[in-house]
C-alpha cells in the first residue's frame, strides 16, 4: 500500500549556489562586477553546499522545501545561536578556505540582519510546511571523505548515512531504526556499488538540526539522509551520467517506505 504523499515533508537545506546580493558584495567586494569572479565564486559556493539534492528529494506529490539561498548565506540547518566555525553564519567553506576578505568581521547588528531575513524566513516555513504533517525527511549530501571543517576528517564515508537522534534522544521512533535502515538499502540497492555499499545508521552524524528541532517542537518523527557524492559525481564537479534520475527514484522507493514506517502501514 502507497501512502498519501501529502503526509510527507522533504526538506533540501542545502542545495542553492545564489547568494543574496549583498551578502555576495560582503564575499567578494568589486569582483561581484567582474564576471568570470563572480560565477566562479558562486560555482564555488554551490560545490561547496549539497549540490543537486534539490532533484534527489524532489518525490511527486510530496510537500517539498528547499532553500533559496546557499548555506553560506546561512546555514539553516544550525541553531540560530550557534556561533561556531561550522555554525550559522561561517565565515570559511569546508576546506577552511576563507569566504571573506581578510579583516571581515560581522557585527552584531549585521548578523542578526542576515539571520533574520534568510535564517527565520525559512524557519517560519517550515512551520507552515509541517502542518498536518505525519513525517519529515531532511535531504543532504556529504563528501566521500570528511572535510577539514568537520567531525571525521579523511576518513571514508558510508554510501548513505541515516540520521534518526541518538538512543537517548531518539527524532524517529527507535524501535523501528533497524527497518528503516532495512528500507534504505532495498530502496537504494541499484544504486549502490563497489565501494559505496553500506548504509549506515549515525555515522558519521547521529541527528541533524532540522530534524532534532522540529520534532522537538511538533512531535512529528523526523530524520536526516546524507547521501555520498561518490554515488553521482564520476569526479568532483562533474556528474554521472543519469545518476540524479536514479537516486530520486531510489530515494522515492524509500520515502514511501519510510511514511509507511512513520504512519503504522508497515511493521517496524
Amino acid at each position: 500500500m502507497t501512502p498519501d504523499r501529502d503526509a510527507l515533508l522533504v526538506l533540501a537545506p542545502h542545495p542553492s549556489g545564489a547568494l543574496p546580493a549583498d551578502v555576495l558584495r560582503d564575499m567578494l567586494g568589486e569582483d561581484a562586477f567582474d564576471t568570470p569572479a563572480r560565477e566562479a565564486f558562486l560555482r564555488r559556493v554551490f560545490l561547496e553546499g549539497d549540490p543537486y539534492t534539490d532533484l534527489i528529494y524532489a518525490v511527486p506529490g510530496a510537500r517539498f522545501l528547499q532553500a533559496p539561498w546557499s548555506r553560506f548565506a546561512a546555514d539553516l540547518n544550525r541553531r540560530r545561536d550557534d556561533t561556531e566555525d561550522n555554525g550559522v553564519l561561517k565565515l570559511t567553506d569546508f576546506a577552511r578556505q576563507p569566504l571573506y576578505p581578510p579583516g571581515f568581521t560581522l557585527t552584531p547588528q549585521q548578523r542578526e540582519a542576515r539571520l533574520r531575513r534568510v535564517w527565520d524566513a525559512f524557519d517560519a516555513q517550515v512551520g507552515a510546511e509541517l502542518a498536518g504533517a505525519r513525517l519529515m525527511i531532511v535531504g543532504h549530501s556529504m563528501a566521500s571523505h570528511g572535510p577539514a571543517l568537520g567531525p571525521d576528517t579523511g576518513t571514508p564515508r558510508p554510501a548513505l548515512t541515516l540520521m534518526p537522534g541518538s538512543e537517548q534522544a531518539p527524532t524517529f521512533p527507535r524501535d523501528r531504526w533497524d527497518a528503516l535502515q532495512g528500507a534504505c538499502a532495498e530502496a537504494f540497492a541499484p544504486v549502490l556499488t563497489g565501494d559505496l555499499t553500506r548504509v549506515a545508521v549515525g555515522d558519521p552524524w547521529t541527528t541533524d538540526t532540522l530534524s532534532a528541532t522540529w520534532q522537538a517542537r511538533t512531535g512529528v518523527p523526523a530524520f536526516g539522509l546524507e547521501i555520498n557524492v561518490a554515488l553521482y559525481y564520476a569526479e568532483w564537479g562533474v556528474l554521472r551520467e543519469g545518476a540524479l534520475q536514479e537516486l530520486n527514484a531510489a530515494f522515492t522507493r524509500f520515502a514511501d517506505a519510510a511514511l509507511g514506517l512513520a504512519l503504522g502501514l508497515v511493521e517496524g
